[in-house]
C-alpha cells in the first residue's frame, strides 16, 4: 500500500482480472524481472499466446494504478490510462487428477513499483482466488538471492519446504531454488 497525500488515507493498487489488453505491459514487466537475473530460469518473455495458454484463466491478475508511475514508463503502460504495476498468475503443476488442486504461481512487479505493497496486494488477491476455487496448494520456486520475494511469501503464510541445490543453469551458472508452498486453510 502507498501513502496518499498528507492526511489522506493509504491507498493501494486496484487488482483486477488480467486481460489481453494488458499483454504488452505484463510481458514487459516479465522481461524486466528476467533481465534482473533473480526471478526465473527463463531468458526471454514468451509471446502473449504462449503466456495465455500456460496460465489458468480464473487466476490471472494485474495491479493497476493511474497515478503512481510515470506515464512514459515503457514497462507499465496499458490502454485507458491505467498503469500496470504488476501481475500474478498460476499454472497447473500436473494434468493428473491427484494434483488438480496444486498450482505453481508467479508474482512480478514493475521495477518502479517495487517496495510499495503491490506484490502483497497481488499475492493476497491471488490466494483469495485460489482458496475460493478449492485449490489446496499454491507453490513456487524462488532463487535464494531473491530475498524480497522470500520475505513476501513468508509474510503471506508460505513455508519453505526445501532447497533444490544446483537444479538448473542460468547464463552458465548453477542456481539453487528455494521451494515454498502454502496450503489453503479453506480446503480440508
Amino acid at each position: 500500500m502507498t501513502d496518499g497525500p498528507a492526511g489522506a488515507p493509504a491507498t493501494g493498487p486496484r487488482i483486477t482480472a488480467m486481460r489481453a489488453e494488458h499483454a504488452d505491459a505484463v510481458l514487459a514487466i516479465f522481461q524486466a524481472g528476467i533481465d534482473a537475473g533473480n526471478a526465473t530460469f527463463e531468458t526471454t518473455a514468451p509471446t502473449w499466446e504462449a503466456f495465455d495458454a500456460a496460465r489458468l484463466p480464473g487466476h490471472r491478475l494485474v495491479a493497476l494504478d493511474a497515478d503512481t508511475l510515470d506515464a512514459d514508463s515503457p514497462d507499465t503502460g496499458a490502454p485507458g490510462g491505467d498503469r500496470v504495476l504488476g501481475w500474478a498468475a498460476v499454472s497447473r503443476v500436473s494434468t493428473r487428477d491427484a494434483y488438480a488442486g496444486v498450482v505453481e504461481h508467479s508474482v512480478y512487479v514493475a521495477p518502479a513499483a517495487q517496495g510499495r505493497g503491490v506484490g502483497r496486494a497481488l499475492l493476497d488477491a491471488l490466494l483469495a482466488s485460489t482458496d475460493a476455487a478449492g485449490i489446496w496448494t499454491v507453490q513456487s520456486g524462488i532463487f535464494p538471492e531473491n530475498t524480497a520475494s522470500l520475505a513476501l511469501h513468508r509474510r503471506a503464510g508460505f513455508r519453505v519446504v526445501g532447497t533444490r541445490e544446483r537444479i538448473g543453469r542460468l547464463h552458465g551458472r548453477w542456481r539453487d531454488v528455494v521451494m515454498v508452498e502454502r496450503r489453503s486453510p479453506a480446503v480440508d
